[in-house]
């Protein structure tokens, strides 16, 4: 039965590329024009053959993990290409649809993240172990879009321009007093301290974050300017001339876009500016994944345009500028799987293939998603005052040389 119904789900889904399948009887069936992309996928028993019929995006990525699907002649990243690419332009069985409907209703609850269970859920991906991260990531541990001025960019030097771009949008001087929210390993705030000369408040929920970061401006003697805490954005006070997120608006949830962003107009003082740096689709919204949501980012969701804006606009902010990344994460998260792929021998001494398979696979859909779905970068700036910032953009273009000089001898100076 299962056999037949996939049958029926992929004779009606591919119509753009090429994916040959062969199934647990060692039967080998083609599906879609011989066009295109080109994929070949194993499928090894039959309850991953029901898995993928059930819920086909947990069940591919389950199945890829237990290594009962496997690529045959092409790699990962050519099938996950042709899945992606086809899923939305072919027919999709109706219980399909259905339980995706059900899933995109059901999110308010699932993602209810209270402050409880978003420190749960910080712990489950960012607590695994630093020295994981530190592997892949560049050596300021950023773990969010880069941003490529141009192609020949290292990883490295295109992280300090996303610092840099970020920090132009908040038009810093020296002494303001800076909100960090979701400050990560504290790269940001440990920048934003040494290079223009801020006073910052970084919050997270990571245990391991929290005390990587403490150490890392006990390290760089700035400790007098940076103080790191174990904080929830909703329980944070004061008032900061500036606030920075970077990659957690992702982490709270759609019930909570309101008091995410009433905060951020209750933290910010009247002549303030905030910048938010999300991942967003720039399409109408849609269910989350459930695989990611298992097994990566629990809780978390990519929120539409449409779904933030009323949020913001409840909230009493100017949005003084949008602006939107297109590739550039996918461009940063290829530089991490090369990485990744690099210190196998390393990684497998701590983990097993499952583990292995799973970040590999995590790594790979991003990467898809970016390429050839509806999914990119915003950058939300913010302020009580429409005259908060310039009227145009030529503020940032005027500092970027700059910045760009100042990031060559910074790399020159550490090697």
């Amino acid at each position: 039965m299962w056999e037949k119904l996939l049958d029926r789900f992929l004779t009606g889904m591919m119509v753009e590329d090429r994916l040959s399948l062969t199934y647990p009887d060692g039967t080998t069936r083609d599906y879609g024009p011989d066009t295109g992309g080109f994929a070949h996928l194993a499928i090894a028993d039959t309850a991953t053959l029901r898995a993928l019929i059930v819920n086909p995006d947990l069940g591919l990525g389950e199945g890829y993990m237990n290594g009962t699907i496997t690529p045959r002649n092409c790699t990962l990243d050519d099938a996950l290409k042709i899945v992606v690419r086809n899923r939305f332009k072919g027919h999709i069985p109706s219980w399909i649809v259905m339980a995706n409907r059900a899933r995109f209703h059901m999110r308010r609850f699932i993602q209810n993240n209270a402050p409880s269970a978003s420190r749960k859920n910080v712990a489950h991906h960012y607590d695994i172990s630093d020295d994981l991260y530190r592997l892949f990531l560049d050596e300021d541990m950023q773990y969010s879009c880069a941003y490529f001025r141009d192609d020949a960019m290292t990883l490295e030097e295109a992280q300090i321009a996303k610092k840099q771009h970020i920090a132009g949008k908040l038009l810093l001087e020296p002494g303001m007093r800076v909100l960090d929210i979701g400050c990560g390993w504290g790269g940001m705030a440990l920048t934003l301290a040494r290079d223009y000369g801020c006073h910052v408040t970084g919050i997270t929920l990571s245990e391991n974050q929290l005390a990587t970061a403490r150490r890392r401006a006990e390290e760089a003697g700035l400790s007098g300017q940076i103080e790191f805490r174990l904080q929830d954005y909703r329980h944070t006070e004061g008032t900061f001339d500036r606030i920075v997120s970077v990659g957690m608006l992702e982490h709270v949830g759609v019930p909570n876009f309101d008091t995410y962003f009433g905060r951020v107009a209750e933290l910010l003082d009247p002549n303030g500016v905030a910048l938010i740096h999300t991942i967003g689709r720039s399409a109408p919204p849609m269910a989350h994944s459930s695989w990611i949501n298992k097994y990566i980012f629990p809780g978390g969701y990519v929120p539409s345009l449409s779904e933030l804006s009323p949020a913001v606009e409840r909230s009493g902010l100017w949005q003084t500028d949008i602006e939107v990344w297109r590739l550039h994460y996918a461009k940063t998260i290829r530089h991490w799987r090369d990485r990744f792929e690099a210190h196998l021998d390393e990684i497998t001494r701590s983990y097993d293939d499952r583990f292995v398979r799973m970040f590999r696979y995590y790594l790979t859909v991003c990467i898809m998603a970016f390429e050839h779905q509806m999914q990119g970068v915003y950058h939300l700036q913010l302020a009580h005052r429409r005259d908060a910032v310039p009227l145009t953009r030529d503020y940032l273009h005027s500092t970027a040389a700059t910045d760009h000089t100042v990031a060559e001898q910074r790399i020159n100076e550490d090697a």
